[in-house]
Parts: structure tokens; sequence; C-alpha cells
């Protein structure tokens, strides 16, 4: 366990690494960097009728560019539009139904806002082809390209960085606990042949993520936020996703009696805190102005002598 939080210089973090260039568009993803507020924020807009917090919700073009906005405006850097829920026992859903879900969305978020960055939820490589072809700027894959290493090859043709995360199991059965002897290790060396995968497509810019609530208990998610330090040594920017999850209705009541979904933020912002203070510089979350402001809070602490 550590004591307190290790300090972060942004000169000890590669640009070439840390500073993504997001098609054309930076994101400084240094630990410690100036005018950082802590870390950027991930708004999450979920363009299915299914997703275990916002189901529905945004199906519309219209009710999700309205969404866009608002994330946007309450301090979010990216938009992350994602058509196939992860929740478990979710169904799977066709290559062609996750396309037609997420192109309209993203074309015109980014006709509406052109300064703002996209990213795409799928571990598909036409999902993500067609959705970079619609103006998204980076590739979020839950999978970490154990399904489909092709993903990859799609991202290195757009130049666009890819997000990886750690998970286990299948599409529709990501969230099932496993044993792991040391986890922060087992999820560090996935990761790295993740990383491997990536960059031998040529993908230059890569983001790790531990996969909070993917495949570990309780206990295991929040040893990986109390050590995400530990997954830096890998020299790649770290995101974290904690969002309403089940282990932090778990931490708020317990595994019999967790605290509904909508009750979760509270402790949505604890967890996000710890990971940040390890140096995490992306969160991904539903709840971005309360996120953008505690981060920002939070980064003028971290910068202080």
């Amino acid at each position: 366990m550590h004591a307190s939080p290790p300090p972060f210089a942004p000169h000890t973090y590669p640009t070439e690494r840390f500073v993504l260039n997001c098609r054309g568009q930076r994101l400084d993803c240094r630990p410690g960097s100036p005018g950082l507020g802590g870390a950027h924020v991930m708004g999450i807009l979920n363009v299915t009728p299914d997703s275990f917090s916002d189901g529905g919700q945004y199906v519309a073009v219209e009710d999700a560019v309205s969404r866009a906005a608002e994330m946007l405006s309450d301090g979010a850097a990216i938009i992350d539009v994602g058509g196939e829920s992860t929740r478990p026992g979710a169904d799977p859903v066709s290559l062609a139904e996750e396309r037609d879900r997420v192109v309209p969305a993203i074309e015109a978020i980014t006709d509406e806002f052109p300064e703002a960055l996209v990213s795409i939820d799928t571990y598909k490589p036409e999902v993500a082809e067609a959705a970079l072809a619609a103006g998204a700027h980076l590739v979020n894959d839950v999978t970490g390209l154990r399904h489909f290493p092709e993903t990859a090859d799609v991202a290195a043709a757009h130049d666009a960085p890819l997000l990886l995360m750690h998970s286990v199991g299948e599409p529709g059965d990501l969230t099932s606990a496993r044993s792991y002897e040391d986890v922060t290790a087992v999820v560090r060396d996935e990761l790295a042949r993740a990383i491997q995968t990536a960059t031998a497509a040529g993908v230059d810019q890569v983001v790790i993520d531990p996969g909070f609530g993917f495949g570990k208990s309780t206990p295991q998610n929040f040893r990986l936020l109390n050590e995400v330090d530990e997954l830096l040594t890998l020299n790649r920017p770290v995101l974290i996703g904690v969002s309403r999850k089940s282990s932090i209705g778990e931490a708020l009541g317990s595994a019999d009696a967790p605290a509904p979904v909508d009750q979760r933020l509270h402790g949505s912002l604890g967890a996000t805190a710890a990971g940040v203070m390890r140096g995490a510089t992306i969160v991904r979350t539903h709840d971005v102005a309360a996120t953008a402001e505690m981060l920002s809070v939070l980064g003028f602490t971290l910068q202080q002598d």
C-alpha cells in the first residue's frame, strides 16, 4: 500500500507518448502538467437502448447532440460515443446495427462542435473505420485488441490514438471476476502485450486503461486504483473509468445491498480522485460537471509546492 501520492513532473514523461495528437488536435496527458486540472474528462455518451446507467436516453441523434453539448459545456475534453452495451448479460449487437447507431451521432456532433474530441467506443474494426471516417478522433477498445487486433490497423491508417482497456472474457460477459495472484502485475503485463500489438500495427499513441469493474473483484478494483502509478511504468497515459460501477455501489453499501446506480456519484468522485492522485490523466464519467469541478480543485492542490 502507498503511504502518499507519488510526485509527478511532466518533463519526466516523453511528449511523443503523453502529448497525444488526436488527428490534428493536441491533448496533453502528462501527469503533473500545468493547466491539466488533475485530468481530462471523457464524457460517456451511450447511443444504446440498454446501457446500465443511461440506456435509451440518447438514441435519437438530436438527443445525442444535446447531451454532447451539455457535457462539453460542463468541462468534457472528450465525448466517448458507444453503440454496444458492456453491462453484464447485454445482448450482442450486429456490426451493421452498431455502425448505424454511432455514425449519425458522431457526424452530427463533429459538425456541430468541430473543436470537440470524439472517441468511438468499439472493438470492431469496421465500426472504428466508419466512426473515424465520420469524424471521430480516437478509438476506445474495451477488449484491448484481444478480439480484433485489426482494429489497430484501422487506428494506424487514420493516425488516431488507441485506448486499450484490460478485460477478460467475451463481449457480453466482460465483467465476471477472475482470480489473480497479483492483479496489478497481471494487468500491467497484459496491457504491455496489447501495446505491443498496437505498435506492431503502426499505432504510435496508446492510452491504457486498467478496466475497473471488468473481470476484477471489488478489492482488486480498488487495489488497481491505488497502484495506477505502477501502470505508468509502461510509459503510456492512463485512463480510468470508475463512474457508477458496481464496486462503487458495494463500497457505499455492501455486496448484498449495493448503493443504487443513481446514488453513486460521491463514491465515484472519491475513487476518481484516488486514481488521478496516482497518475491517471483521463477519467471516463457519466457525471461530467461534478467530476470536472472536483478535478479542478484536485489539480490546483497537486500543483502546490
